[in-house]
């Protein structure tokens, strides 16, 4: 096509732009065209800058201040657009629509986020995960803000900014960054016990997640249902992912760092790109008021779970992600979640914690986005219309009509007006008070030990030894032996043996006693004795529930698989093994010596997804190798294949090779690597997919422990 030609097609896509009322030509923020944005206003050619250049000001001016402050906490997150669809009504215990109508379709927005680390930290930081879901409901915004984790690690929101300033940066220093392996964090921990119970979720495998899309989510606090009639239940909220609860090691999460520090970032946005969009039920537990005190444990201590066989979860509804965010900032980074939005038919508690809460997210939301408007920003605004009284302000948007602006009036004709309850208008719950004011703590929440131990009991046996590998690496990163020797004392209140591995590992003598942890939430004027932590209680051999291995194993949809190959690798074994794993829709990525394409035996060529010096094995879930004696031949020559095989082999994964491939086994695992349930040599596709399901073989673990890397 001539250069006039261009031009022609140019002017005609404007046109066009233009017809369909998409003008896009660049303007001021004044809607004045722009004629060049790359130049400055200058006094001749080489002169200086003038200061009555408006388009530079205004440009300057935008970038200068388009940062807004980060979060103190949840600062790196991930966002996606979905919807919630209830399946089976609970109006028996809520009156809430969205716990009512199962006809709906409510819109909701969802963040992940990790806890401790800035903005700009890696994704696979061993740490808590946000898991915060915006509900656009028919009666207003609710937010069920929580982690991927069903407890905290403090009882009392006065210890928040204590348990933040620990566990961050130390101040000094400023080191280290998204990592609670320092001496301040144990420090803190190893003081205030209630801490435990949630730092030994921390030291699992649940903090960290394989994806955000296989974790699960829990609204932490127990809160209330209200139904029609007014009477009360406790409830804990639970998402359970349909692609199952599963995690990675502490080696991969290390190198997935260095390799990719947007892994989880990109692979939920890749997932929904791909239509392949992740989804969890919703489930209750939910509990007769009658029954508040039934327990071995306060239903009000947010450091404690309910477990699943003292009371079900049951599921009542689906949430689906199906919408990448548009703008990172305007909506993953602006979006205000707040525990205090609610709608009628929920209600809050007395949780310490939680109460603490409802102040200190819309305070932190007002410092962050710098109004009170903030409501107005799209990502926040309700489904719903809202009419108030309340005005101006920074960055009101909306412009507010009419004379009054207040409430009761008649210059307004009484408008906006009072709602009955039976019209949809919220009214707290009449909770029956009768107490003295006191700063303390009650009593019912002084079991530290119990749960903790519970959970670690719970757990398989890989799980528990990932487990005691947490706690070693975590407590040699500090430097001080004081805090080192409190905390394996309060390991061992936990568990005898861990507490020995532990002690072995990091070449420290488990203290026979200790001075009594300093329980923070004693008075001045209180006895220390009586807020101490007390002797763990069997109230439940084990919970089940609480294991990833008791996970779902079902699908490999959006599994990443790395196939090794070079040219002259086997077509008609890679077409089969493809077949099958397409049709699981798994994504098969091939690795080849270089970039660009490679040749099957057939002649037929492949485009290479990533050459082997710039992919790691950390980054794929299995590793299929075809045969083909020139392909094989080549991997062997070089180094990078040993490597990622072993790592695969090390991090437990399923590997399937056929015919010549068997020699890159031999050069790794050695010749035992026939006997590996988890290594498919010439088998049925079918039988690779099954390995793929379960995650990993945790039963190669030890023998894995002693392959190079």
């Amino acid at each position: 096509m001539t250069t006039e030609n261009n031009k022609s097609a140019k002017i005609s896509q404007l046109e066009q732009h233009m017809v369909d009322g998409n003008d896009q030509r660049l303007t001021t923020r004044q809607g004045v065209r722009v004629n060049d944005t790359n130049n400055s206003l200058k006094s001749g050619t080489r002169g200086s800058s003038l200061l009555e250049d408006f388009i530079l000001r205004e440009k300057i001016t935008s970038f200068d201040h388009e940062r807004i402050p980060e979060r103190i906490v949840h600062a790196r997150g991930s966002g996606a657009h979905g919807y919630f669809e209830l399946k089976e009504s609970i109006e028996q215990f809520s009156k809430a629509g969205i716990f009512t109508d199962t006809k709906r379709r409510t819109p909701v927005f969802v963040r992940f986020s990790t806890v401790a680390g800035s903005k700009g930290s890696t994704d696979l930081a061993r740490d808590v995960r946000g898991f915060a879901v915006k509900f656009y409901t028919q009666e207003g915004t609710w937010d069920l803000v929580g982690n991927n984790m069903p407890i905290f690690f403090i009882q009392d929101a006065m210890k928040f900014p204590d348990l933040v300033h620990s566990v961050k940066p130390e101040p000094n220093k400023e080191i280290p960054q998204a990592a609670s392996a320092h001496d301040t964090f144990y420090d803190f921990v190893s003081l205030a016990t209630e801490t435990l119970h949630n730092h030994i979720w921390v030291m699992s495998d649940r903090a960290i997640p394989r994806s955000l899309r296989m974790m699960e989510g829990f609204g932490i606090h127990t809160f209330r249902l209200i139904n029609e009639e007014g009477v009360s239940h406790f409830v804990k909220f639970h998402w359970k992912p349909l692609l199952g609860v599963h995690s990675i090691t502490w080696d991969e999460a290390v190198k997935i760092s260095g390799a990719d520090s947007d892994f989880h970032r990109k692979d939920l946005w890749d997932a929904i790109e791909a239509g392949e969009f992740p989804q969890w039920e919703l489930g209750v537990q939910i509990i007769p008021e009658a029954d508040e005190h039934k327990y071995d444990f306060d239903l009000l201590d947010p450091t404690k779970l309910i477990p699943e066989e003292m009371v079900p979860v049951k599921i009542i509804g689906k949430m689906t992600l199906n919408r990448n965010p548009e703008n990172f900032f305007a909506e993953t980074e602006q979006v205000a979640f707040l525990p205090g939005n609610i709608v009628p038919g929920i209600d809050f508690t007395n949780d310490p914690l939680l109460q603490g809460r409802l102040f200190s997210y819309r305070d932190t939301q007002l410092s962050r986005l710098g109004s009170p408007n903030f409501h107005q920003i799209p990502i926040n605004q309700p489904l719903v219309n809202a009419h108030n009284n309340q005005r101006d302000g920074h960055m009101q948007m909306n412009i507010p009509k009419g004379q009054t602006a207040y409430f009761p009036n008649t210059l307004g004709g009484g408008c906006p007006y009072l709602s009955q309850i039976s019209e949809g208008g919220f009214s707290s719950y009449e909770e029956r008070i009768d107490a003295k004011k006191i700063r303390t703590r009650s009593k019912s929440f002084s079991d530290h030990f119990s749960q903790p131990a519970l959970f670690y009991r719970s757990l398989s046996k890989w799980e528990q030894d990932h487990i005691a590998d947490a706690y070693s690496f975590e407590l040699g990163k500090c430097t001080h032996n004081h805090i080192k020797e409190r905390m394996l004392w309060l390991i061992e209140q936990i568990d005898d043996e861990l507490a020995q591995t532990v002690s072995k590992n990091i070449g420290l003598v488990i203290p026979k006693n200790i001075d009594q942890p300093i329980n923070q939430a004693i008075g001045a004027d209180s006895n220390v004795d009586d807020f101490q932590p007390g002797p763990k209680i069997n109230y439940l051999e084990k919970s089940p529930a609480l294991s990833q291995a008791n996970t779902k194993f079902e699908s490999i949809a959006t599994r990443q698989i790395a196939v090794l190959v070079a040219d002259g690798f086997s077509s008609r074994d890679f077409n089969k093994m493809k077949a099958a794993l397409s049709k699981g829709k798994a994504i098969v990525k091939l690795i080849a010596p270089t970039g660009g394409v490679v040749t099957s035996d057939s002649n037929d060529e492949h485009e290479v997804n990533a050459a082997i010096s710039t992919t790691e094995s950390v980054l794929y879930d299995a590793v299929y190798i075809p045969g083909g004696e020139a392909s094989i031949k080549k991997l062997l020559r070089h180094s990078k294949y040993i490597k990622f095989i072993n790592e695969a082999l090390k991090h437990c994964k399923a590997i399937a090779i056929d015919n010549e491939a068997g020699q890159l086994l031999e050069q790794t695992y050695g010749k035992d690597f026939k006997n590996d349930p988890a290594v498919l040599i010439n088998g049925d596709p079918q039988k690779f997919i099954s390995a793929i399901a379960k995650h990993r073989n945790w039963e190669r673990m030890e023998k894995a422990t002693h392959i190079p890397v």
